[in-house]
């Protein structure tokens, strides 16, 4: 604001004159603007994002390229990390998940060409690396790769590549058998699945079923699956019955482990006879088993039938006198018992057993490890404090030596020996068998001659690593008793809560079984199972052959895989030279076969017979038409042979297997046959159908180079 008082001196000039324009000072301002649009233009000529060649800007600062923020060592830096990363990943998730560490054959992704995309089409950057293919590595070949999946096929190509196991797998011994391979369990296939989200879909790896005997150093009796017999060569088939049911449990716990167990762990018949069947019982002590039949169609064999025999033990009326019980646990506390399911878990397991006794029972504990110890005199039942506390007070530790400790186990027994009773060791342990004898045939004879004079002996097997089931086996029936694992508490429960009259109270001894075939009507048979338990023809009638007891309850069940004449199914054929077979009586013209069954009842030692004809009337054109169990003891059955790669019964799908005792599952009072079912499932996904039986052994066979 200006001053009237103050006029600005520059308002004087508004009014003046206006000077003339200089030449010199025109020609120095179009100088200036030619320059200036010089200048403009040639900054047009310049792309404006990036360089020549239309090359993406990679600095603010054009004269100083490579230092930026969109430096290409960002990106690279970034792939390289995570190529780095997602191996180390892979393997943590394949080492902690809920499959067994194993090696797996090395594969590599080969992607189908491509034609070139836009850099920006994401839907089909994942859909070409989902084409990707995994091939064996020995048959990969180098395909063209699209420029925009090459990150993504070799970062899938980094994952194909199997970890290194974190648990190196010990070459299985000579002679033993290495099972196939398995497969993904689904809910590890599906976290795969989301894993995949980010690696287009790349396949998940496969996982081998680790052979029991290379990763646990457990060990089995070996033995050859029941050949087929032509019935005009022979007959007569004789075994001894098997109550035992080590076996299943062994298997179930491999298979919910995520391992296909050995085939010399699978023993058939003690799978059959570990479920309860509902077989008529005999109604008197005297004759206290009666044979139940049946024939019907094999579900595996069209051309075949399976003729079943089953028998369940007589049961005492629960009012009745209870026979006294004289118990003694001999228990290996050795250092390899410091395990979970070994020490603790015994320790569980007899509590339970502890508590089904009656006052007037006794319990005596010895135990074996560094040096042979009586842990707990004679004590009667009615002492149940004092015994669990005996029990809870062990502690595993030391070498397994037992100096004395079956001896002094036995000389309890003898020196608590209750009359008309049952008296008992029970040896629990988890392989180690040091007792006392080192001579394994020594030791067998020491427990037969104490048999002989009434004590006998029963073998409980706890954990993984070290089982000797050879022995375990060896010993029970050398003792007259029965040989089971103890997987679980739940397996404790069943074994010596829900079948404790037949753990313990014998009801018939030295079961034996003879059936002869009538050539006439069948052509070949087998005896599915039953390998460890076979007797010769004389052995029958012989009563100083020693053979399998039957407790209080206990079912056994027998299967036989019969071919009847002109069905079209013998795998034999007829002798060239041969004769025809004799015809049978004709009054037996029609029989399929006949039976025997050799019992002695507890306090005898002459044996008792039991005879009864196959009879055309226990045909059944249908295998719908028979009983649940009948049909359940089938779909057992089968299970057992594929899962050991039977020549015979093994290309029946466990899609099949599952729906058979699917249908035969009936009430199921204690959920095994739905355990069991669910185990065929779990099976499938170790071992798929096709699958190759049996696996090339490294330690002995060539192998392929990975």
């Amino acid at each position: 604001m200006t001053d009237k008082m103050n006029p600005d001196e520059f308002d004087a000039l508004k009014g003046g004159p206006v000077p003339a324009a200089r030449d010199a000072a025109r020609e120095r301002a179009l100088a200036a603007g030619m320059a200036a649009f010089a200048a403009q233009q040639q900054k047009k000529t310049v792309p404006t994002k990036g360089g020549a060649l239309g090359a993406r800007l990679r600095s603010i600062i054009t004269s100083l390229k490579g230092n930026s923020i969109m430096d290409l060592r960002y990106p690279l830096g970034t792939a390289a990390v995570a190529l780095l990363l997602l191996p180390l990943g892979y393997q943590l998730y394949s080492t902690t998940a809920l499959t067994p560490g194993g090696t797996s054959p090395t594969t590599t992704v080969a992607a189908k060409p491509a034609a070139p995309e836009k850099a920006d089409d994401t839907s089909a950057l994942v859909d070409k690396a989902t084409e990707a293919e995994v091939v064996p590595a020995e048959q990969a070949s180098v395909a063209p790769v699209a420029p925009e999946a090459d990150a993504v096929a070799s970062a899938a190509a980094v994952l194909a590549e199997p970890a290194p196991s974190t648990l190196p797998v010990a070459p299985s011994p000579a002679g033993s058998v290495v099972v196939s391979r398995g497969v993904i369990a689904p809910q590890m296939a599906q976290e795969s699945m989301v894993a995949g989200k980010m690696m287009a879909g790349t396949p998940a790896p496969s996982v081998m079923a680790a052979p029991m005997d290379g990763l646990s150093g457990d060990s089995f009796a070996r033995f050859e699956e029941q050949r087929l017999k032509v019935a005009a060569e022979e007959p007569v088939s004789t075994f001894s019955i098997d109550v035992d049911t080590a076996s299943y449990s062994y298997v179930r716990r491999a298979l919910e482990d995520g391992y296909v167990p050995e085939p010399d762990a699978v023993r058939i018949e003690e799978m059959v006879n570990y479920f309860p069947y509902d077989y008529p019982a005999a109604t008197g002590a005297d004759a206290p088993f009666k044979p139940t039949m049946a024939v019907f169609p094999t579900p595996w064999n069209p051309k075949t039938e399976l003729l079943q025999i089953g028998i369940k033990g007589y049961v005492p009326p629960a009012d009745g006198v209870h026979k006294p019980s004289n118990l003694v646990f001999l228990i290996d506390t050795s250092g390899s018992m410091d395990e979970a399911d070994k020490l603790p878990l015994l320790k569980r397991a007899f509590g339970l057993l502890v508590d089904q006794l009656g006052d007037e029972d006794t319990v005596s504990i010895v135990a074996y490890a560094g040096s042979a110890g009586v842990v707990l005199e004679p004590t009667k039942a009615a002492q149940k404090a004092r015994i669990l506390g005996a029990l809870d007070d062990l502690s595993a530790g030391g070498s397994t030596a037992g100096a004395e400790g079956i001896e002094l186990a036995y000389r309890l027994a003898d020196e608590a020996r209750v009359a008309d009773g049952t008296n008992r060791v029970i040896l629990a342990t988890d392989g180690d068998f040091n007792v006392g004898i080192d001579d394994p045939e020594k030791l067998k004879d020491f427990i037969a001659a104490k048999r002989q004079s009434g004590v006998t002996l029963s073998v409980l097997g706890f954990g993984r690593g070290n089982l000797d089931d050879a022995t375990m086996q060896a010993l029970a029936q050398n003792g007259n008793g029965n040989a089971s694992y103890i997987s679980s508490f739940r397996e404790a429960q069943k074994v010596l809560v829900a079948e404790l009259g037949g753990t313990l109270d014998m009801i018939a001894k030295d079961v034996k079984i003879q059936i002869e075939f009538n050539p006439a009507v069948v052509s070949e048979y087998r005896l599915i199972g039953y390998e460890t338990r076979m007797l010769n023809r004389e052995d029958f009638n012989n009563d100083a052959v020693d053979a399998g007891d039957v407790g209080a309850g206990t079912t056994v069940t027998a299967l036989y895989e019969i071919t009847p004449v002109g069905a079209g199914g013998a795998l034999v054929d007829p002798l060239r030279y041969g004769t025809e077979p004799a015809g049978a009586a004709p009054a037996s013209a029609g029989e399929i076969g006949f039976l025997k069954m050799r019992y002695k009842l507890p306090g005898s030692d002459v044996s008792q017979l039991i005879e009864a004809p196959v009879t055309p009337d226990l045909v059944y054109g249908d295998i719908a038409d028979v009983g649940d169990d009948m049909r359940f003891a089938a779909a057992v059955a089968a299970f057992g042979q594929k899962l050991k790669g039977s020549v015979y019964g093994g290309d029946m799908s466990w899609s099949d297997i599952a729906a058979l005792a699917q249908s035969a599952k009936g009430t199921d009072e204690g959920g095994y046959r739905a355990e069991f079912i669910a185990l065929v499932k779990t099976a499938g996904l170790l071992k798929p159908d096709g699958t190759q039986d049996k696996a090339v052994d490294c330690a002995t066979d060539s192998c392929p180079e990975n």
